[in-house]
């Protein structure tokens, strides 16, 4: 299915207006840019997922995600 066509000024209004915009997207094709996935498999120590664990129960999320964060976090403040 085509997707309608939009100047981007109306786009851009009709988004700051809250209004529906999802029949202009092509969700389907979409791609987060610089974000593309790789799949990596690391060993911890048992007493690292269980503290691991432990923090994500507390924050309310997965294992995956508390790791993710905190490598991102580091990465980001050691490249200032």
């Amino acid at each position: 299915m085509k997707k309608k066509s939009i100047k981007a000024k109306k786009f851009d209004k009709q988004f700051d207006e809250e209004k529906d915009i999802s029949k202009y997207l092509d969700i389907e094709n979409a791609k987060r840019p610089a974000q593309e996935q790789r799949r990596v498999n690391v060993d911890f120590p048992v007493w690292m997922i269980k503290s691991l664990d432990k923090e994500a129960k507390r924050l309310g999320v997965t294992r995956q995600s508390i790791i993710k964060v905190w490598i991102a976090e580091r990465l980001k403040y050691n490249s200032l």
